[in-house]
């Protein structure tokens, strides 16, 4: 699956082959909802952007704050015993939990996902 990005928001980029056309999702929302369709890829981009502004535009006339895809927090569920050896490699090394498990990640991304 790939992703558009635009003004912040990403949506993903699927293909029905019952409708043999292109579809996808604004990601990242949880009370809104932005779909796009189109039968090319700059069909599927153009609507992707325009269901993006129109979304907006909304929100700016009915005077409520748009939602941000992703909020920036995530709840992290580990063992007691890798919480334990995290808080170990963090001691004393002037990073926090926090700073550690971003670096893995982008670490991980940067390997795994060649971003």
């Amino acid at each position: 699956m790939g992703f558009f990005k635009y003004k912040g928001y990403s949506g993903s980029v699927e293909f029905s082959p019952e409708d043999n056309c292109l579809f996808g999702k604004v990601q990242g929302l949880h009370k809104a909802t932005i779909l796009y369709e189109g039968n090319s890829v700059d069909e599927l981009r153009k609507d992707f952007e325009e269901g993006v502004d129109d979304y907006l535009s909304q929100c700016k006339e009915r005077g409520v704050q748009p939602e941000k895809p992703y909020s920036g927090k995530l709840i992290v569920r580990m063992s007691s015993e890798l919480h334990s050896r995290v808080a170990e490699a963090v001691a004393g090394s002037g990073t926090t939990i926090n700073e550690f498990i971003n670096k893995a990640i982008v670490n991980e991304l940067e390997h795994e996902y060649a971003m």
